[in-house]
């Protein structure tokens, strides 16, 4: 019983790391602005830094199975 939070929120963390940086390359690619009125290069830094954290929590949270 106690391995379904882990669950959850390994899979919730790892959904949203994917996501994020999926969504940083994209904009990345496209030359588009990640976030509106922000450095660029704070905006990529900050975006990825944050969805490669997420995705190791994600990881995190299912060794702990």
């Amino acid at each position: 019983m106690e391995s379904a939070p882990a669950v959850f929120a390994g899979s919730v963390f790892a959904l949203f790391g994917g996501a994020l940086l999926l969504w940083t390359g994209a904009r990345t690619f496209r030359r588009a602005p990640v976030a509106e009125g922000v450095d660029p290069t704070r905006a990529v830094t900050l975006a990825v830094a944050f969805g490669v954290v997420s995705l190791a929590l994600g990881v995190w949270c299912f060794s702990r199975l």
